[in-house]
């Protein structure tokens, strides 16, 4: 039997649309590019969400600034895009930053830089800093 990932069904529609926009528009776009056609290919979907949602960090109770994260979907799910040849560390530490400064569970990166879809969910770290990589 296979385990059940929290916001699975959703996760795995998010990872559909993904792979639509990659089968259209293949590698070697902007970042931009896949973004747009994401936000088409989920609004088809009707998936709720939003790009370059602002928001705000606090280090010890003080504003710090603010950050764009690529998708917010369903106030669940934060969603990172890149459009490099391969992703590295640094690309999935942002996403374990992002998701415990905005106090979310669970987030995505995907990669439309390579020949072939890259896709990493990861779930928040608990205690430490070794994220959980599924699928």
């Amino acid at each position: 039997m296979e385990k059940q990932y929290k916001f699975q069904n959703l996760t795995h529609e998010i990872v559909g649309a993904a792979m639509e926009v990659h089968h259209h528009l293949g590698n070697g776009f902007q970042e931009v590019v896949y973004q747009s056609a994401l936000a088409i290919e989920l609004s088809f979907r009707n998936i709720e969400f939003e790009r370059e949602k602002e928001m705000f960090l606090e280090y010890k109770s003080h504003d710090i600034g603010t950050r764009r994260v690529d998708f917010l979907i369903e106030d669940r799910i934060m969603r990172e895009i890149k459009a490099v040849v391969q992703l590295e560390d640094v690309h999935l530490a942002q996403v374990i930053n992002y998701l415990e400064a905005y106090g979310l569970e669970i987030g995505s990166l995907i990669n439309f830089g390579n020949t072939s879809l890259q896709f990493k969910r990861v779930m928040k770290p608990k205690g430490n800093h070794n994220p959980s990589q599924n699928q």
